[in-house]
């Protein structure tokens, strides 16, 4: 199968409306690596490993749910409003420009960020720290997974700028704190969707 089919499947496969993709991004050999068997175990690893992260995610999501009654987005969007908290950005990987180098360059900086703004979450949620360190250790042992494979692969790291990302941010009340914690968690938990997404499709070439 050519490459250019292969990466235009790949982006039609990631992120919706699929019919609006035009021709084929340039980027890594992906008909190449698709092949690649070490590629392929790389991959079905950090599947994995990506999926095990997610749920222990979702799981400090339940307790923050159960602590704090803080539940469901919708109800705390006022409250969102005076917290300098965004998404992490992972667009590269889900759109008609994916490009293996961008979208695993997006990836490992997007978990280092968490990484580091779980500590918010690590600050709400003491009784369970063991917990959340597991989770950000895992975050950064992904991170370093991704640097390594794309390192032995031969894939041009991408850099993105970086202004405001990474910095906690300045909480006035408790309630504050809590919902933080609460939208790091669930910006966290979309983040990881999308990498698992990508991973998943990258796996079927």
């Amino acid at each position: 199968v050519p490459a250019g089919t292969l990466a235009l499947l790949l982006g039609t496969l990631l992120w919706a409306p699929w019919r609006a993709l035009h021709g084929a991004p340039h980027g890594a050999p992906l008909a190449e690596l698709s092949g690649d068997q070490d590629f392929q175990v790389f991959l079905r690893k950090n599947l994995e490993f990506t999926r095990k992260i997610k749920g222990d995610v979702a799981a400090l999501q339940r307790m923050v749910c159960d602590t704090f009654q803080l539940c469901k987005e919708e109800e705390l969007l006022l409250a969102r409003q005076d917290l300098a908290i965004t998404q992490v950005p992972l667009e590269q990987c889900h759109s008609h420009t994916f490009q293996v180098e961008a979208c695993f360059s997006q990836i490992r900086d997007g978990l280092r960020t968490y990484h580091g703004s779980l500590a918010v979450v690590l600050g709400l949620l003491p009784g369970h720290a063991g917990m959340v360190e597991t989770v950000q250790l895992d975050a950064a042992n992904l991170s370093s997974n991704i640097q390594q494979q794309m390192e032995d692969l031969g894939l041009a790291t991408v850099s993105f700028p970086t202004e405001s990302r990474g910095l906690l941010p300045a909480f006035s009340s408790h309630f504050q704190h809590q919902v933080g914690g609460f939208f790091i968690l669930a910006n966290f938990q979309r983040f990881l969707e999308t990498a698992v997404r990508a991973l998943r499709h990258l796996a079927r070439l």
